[in-house]
């Protein structure tokens, strides 16, 4: 938005009032919450199995002490009314409330930690219910309570221009905190579907999906690829550790009376005293991580797009993210892998696909071979299948190509997954070894990718490239226990250890 320094003051101060909103709903919301669960029929509610007449009696139980959205929104126009009625609109305070309710609502069944009051300069977003009233989008611009905010728009920008002929059902407010200073964001909620770009196509197959902490393999009829995942983000975040660093030190030589002479900081309130020094290195801190999480954004969003290139239905394993943070928290938390999933699977439902998980502790895709059907646990330090029966791949590829052939229930449907390797079998040997041994010359190799298959010259194994034509193969020979006369058309069921 085009803002003037007048009308980001305003801004400014009408976010500063919305998180004081939001902090009184809030912590509205947590007193009734608590009121709520000290309730007998509340308590009795908890202990009656699933069905109708516990949903009544929750609903009963929360309308008793006022733990509903309604009551919280009439909270926070009171509110308004005696304090705020100058800053905010009516819709504004009604949304602020139902973020506080959700918020509240979601730590009450479980679904996430407890909420947290917002500092200053912490609320950096309010909306609207309606374009009719409020924050309301007219001829390019944003109105507000007084405030014209004209929009900069590029006109041969086709997914703007398609945005714009849509009707808009709501707009936001985004203030972005830049080095240089605020800048002012109007996100536009429309009907309709998103504009699709034409290099942007969507395949009609299904895609195997194995994702990792680090690497991301996927599967699909005719293309095959296994890729570092969010490599890019990796290398730039050295800097901000150093960057964390030095603002440890300086936080340390500015408060030398809050920690014990082992380096812990001491128990107890203490007072923090920042520098200016300090307080620069801070805000450098958070413009990198600003810039860190758009480059994720936009590194998921061009995977997501590969993906859905080769296939509209993807299948994957479902995994336990909080466990794997456990596992591998940093490198988790860097690349955002539940993120990348919730992304894939937005698009994918507007593309007119799906993503499917099913269980991982019944699939055991690292496990299992597709030819004999055996199962056996490997450390995570082997990363290369390898069966008696001829079988021999690195294991993300392998998972990911099993994966395609996985039903809902988690049970590998061997016959087809025996039928497709020989066609299969040249794409993931191709894109192994051009991970391992990339025509770029590239340096970085995971050590998780495993050593590329070997020919009988000694190059890397090069059958066919990673972007090829699957062969189209009815049955498939010898191999894995299988004789040429058997008939496979039951899936395969792989028994649990």
């Amino acid at each position: 938005m085009r803002v003037a320094p007048a009308q980001a003051s305003q801004l400014n101060a009408r976010l500063e009032a919305a998180r004081q909103v939001y902090n009184a709903c809030l912590g509205e919301a947590l007193k009734r919450a608590q009121l709520l669960k000290e309730r007998r029929t509340y308590r009795k509610a908890c202990r009656l199995p699933r069905g109708k007449e516990r949903t009544v009696a929750f609903r009963a139980a929360r309308q008793s002490v006022g733990f509903t959205d309604a009551a919280l929104q009439r909270y926070a126009v009171g509110l308004r009314q005696q304090v705020f009625q100058e800053h905010l609109d009516v819709h504004g305070v009604q949304k602020l409330a139902s973020r506080a309710f959700m918020a509240v609502d979601a730590w009450l069944l479980g679904r996430r930690g407890r909420p947290r009051f917002k500092g200053p300069r912490q609320m950096d977003t309010v909306e609207g219910k309606s374009n009719r009233a409020g924050i309301r989008w007219r001829d390019g611009a944003v109105e507000w309570k007084g405030l014209v905010l004209h929009a900069i728009i590029d006109p041969r920008d086709p997914v703007v221009a398609h945005a714009l002929g849509c009707r808009v059902k709501y707009v936001r407010l985004v203030r972005r905190k830049l080095a240089r200073g605020d800048r002012f964001y109007a996100q536009l909620i429309c009907e309709g579907l998103p504009y699709q770009k034409p290099q942007r196509r969507v395949g009609d197959g299904v895609v195997g999906l194995d994702m990792g902490p680090s690497t991301i393999a996927a599967v699909g009829e005719s293309e095959a690829f296994l890729v570092p995942f969010c490599e890019d983000v990796v290398r730039q975040h050295r800097t901000i550790r150093r960057l964390q660093r030095k603002i440890d030190r300086q936080r340390r030589a500015n408060n030398p009376d809050n920690y014990l002479p082992d380096g812990r900081i001491k128990p107890g309130p203490k007072r923090w005293v920042k520098s200016k020094r300090q307080r620069r290195t801070e805000a450098e801190l958070a413009d990198l991580l600003r810039r860190e999480a758009a480059h994720r954004k936009t590194l998921h969003g061009q995977l997501a797009h590969r993906v859905l290139a080769m296939g509209r239905v993807i299948k994957t394993e479902k995994l336990s993210y909080k466990g794997l943070q456990r596992q591998y928290g940093p490198s988790v938390g860097l690349r955002a892998s539940g993120q990348f999933l919730s992304m894939l699977r937005r698009k994918a439902e507007s593309a007119g696909g799906k993503v499917m998980e099913f269980p991982a502790h019944r699939a055991r895709l690292s496990q299992v071979c597709h030819g004999c059907g055996a199962v056996k646990k490997k450390p995570l330090s082997l990363r290369v299948h390898r069966c008696e029966g001829g079988v021999e791949m690195q294991r993300d590829l392998y998972s990911a190509f099993l994966a395609r052939w996985t039903g809902d229930d988690g049970l590998l449907h061997g016959d087809q997954a025996r039928a497709a390797w020989s066609g299969a079998e040249p794409l993931l040997r191709a894109a192994w070894s051009e991970v391992a041994e990339p025509a770029s010359g590239r340096v970085f190799r995971p050590s998780s990718f495993g050593v590329a298959p070997r020919s009988q010259s000694g190059s890397p194994a090069k059958e066919g490239i990673a972007k090829a034509e699957a062969r189209d193969v009815v049955a498939h020979s010898q191999g894995c226990g299988e004789s040429p006369g058997e008939a496979a058309v039951v899936p395969l069921r792989t028994p649990r250890l």
